[in-house]
């Protein structure tokens, strides 16, 4: 019996100490995005930006963050891949993945297994989403916002109450298109066509050619930055100019210069949002990055995103199950998380559903925020 004490007592002693050497090591946090793409890698670098401050405050009980970054370059498969490799790789929660179809093709796999493990999305907005998981999380409001706020301004501030609809037809330009039609009729306005298209160059002439002929005063298009370009220069060279609005995958369309002049954009964020906490977020960004440019939606959420973890696992440490508990509870069990895109505040399904969007309009080159209707 007294063998069996000291061999008892040997093993307690074992145990605490290699949980004290575990407790003293760096905390992990995953980080996966498609850091090649240009939408992507703002994402990468306000990550890291996040994690040197606060390692240069101390860390996280003392304890460094170290990121494990992982590109899945828009790629379904290839974000399936990198969510196992980070499942497997001891991290106490992943901050991503930035497109809604590589973030729901990822989720199965964060949410699976014996061990699942928390995945902030910073912009992921497909309203699919929702439903991904109950370890999938995003700092980024729906597209059921995004389309709701788009109907709002056309019908009410701009004051038009005819007009079309193009849509990448994929989960995000299907989400955009079906609340966009919902509320717009809704509010009373008609719309003349809802057309679907697919590709970066889409031909749509025959679609613009029947809007020429039509009394629409607007144009909604409902998919990504590269193929509103191209809509725009066919509708130009039809002599079309109607209003061209669209939702936040049009980032960045102010770099086409004259072509996108006038547009109007929804976004969860913009750099020039005048709070103070953005102030010195982008003040921060453009110091550590001076040739990076500024920095975007995916940019500041997740750089809340690993300051929240900061947070969470200061509190209830590195468990993954307890870092879910804790994420579930931020603006309900305890207080809501208040960074650069807003107050964070999850609901039962780890949506943010109070978050604002916000309406840019393309200006000189530049995108101005514009002013609530």
């Amino acid at each position: 019996m007294a063998l069996f004490r000291r061999l008892t007592l040997f093993a307690l002693v074992s145990l605490s100490a290699a949980c004290g050497a575990t407790e003293s090591g760096p905390v992990r946090i995953g980080v996966a995005g498609s850091f090649s793409d240009p939408i992507g890698r703002p994402m990468k670098l306000a990550a890291a930006l996040a994690a040197e401050e606060i390692n240069a405050a101390g860390g996280i009980n003392g304890r460094p963050i170290e990121l494990v970054a992982r590109d899945d370059y828009a790629d379904p498969d290839s974000a399936v891949f990198i969510a196992n490799e980070l499942y497997e790789s001891g991290v106490a929660a992943v901050v991503g993945h930035v497109f809604s179809g590589t973030t729901l093709a990822a989720a199965p796999v964060y949410n699976g297994g014996d061990n699942p493990v928390v995945a902030i999305s910073p912009s992921s907005s497909s309203p699919e989403v929702t439903a991904a998981g109950d370890y999938t999380f995003r700092i980024c409001p729906s597209d059921l916002a995004h389309g709701a706020t788009l109907a709002h301004w056309v019908h009410e501030r701009l004051g038009f109450r005819r007009g079309a609809v193009l849509y990448l037809n994929d989960q995000y330009g299907r989400g955009i298109r079906q609340t966009f039609v919902r509320e717009f009729v809704r509010l009373g306005g008609q719309l003349d066509a809802i057309d679907p298209y697919l590709g970066e160059r889409p031909d749509v002439g025959p679609y613009l050619d029947r809007l020429g002929r039509g009394g629409a005063q607007f144009l909604i298009v409902a998919g990504n930055r590269s193929e509103a370009e191209e809509i725009i220069r066919q509708a130009r060279r039809r002599g079309l100019t109607l209003p061209v609005l669209g939702g936040d995958g049009l980032e960045g369309i102010h770099e086409a210069g004259a072509l996108a002049e006038g547009v109007y954009l929804s976004s969860a964020y913009f750099p020039t949002i005048p709070t103070d906490a953005n102030r010195r977020f982008v003040g921060a960004y453009r110091r550590k990055y001076p040739e990076a440019g500024a920095p975007n939606q995916p940019a500041a959420a997740s750089y809340d995103a690993i300051y929240l973890l900061r947070d969470v696992i200061s509190r209830v440490g590195t468990d993954r199950a307890a870092v879910r508990r804790a994420l579930a509870g931020v603006g309900s069990a305890t207080a809501p998380y208040d960074g650069v895109t807003g107050t964070v505040a999850f609901d039962a399904a780890g949506d943010v559903p109070n978050q604002n969007v916000y309406m840019g309009l393309v200006k000189r080159g530049a995108i101005e925020v514009a002013e609530a209707p």
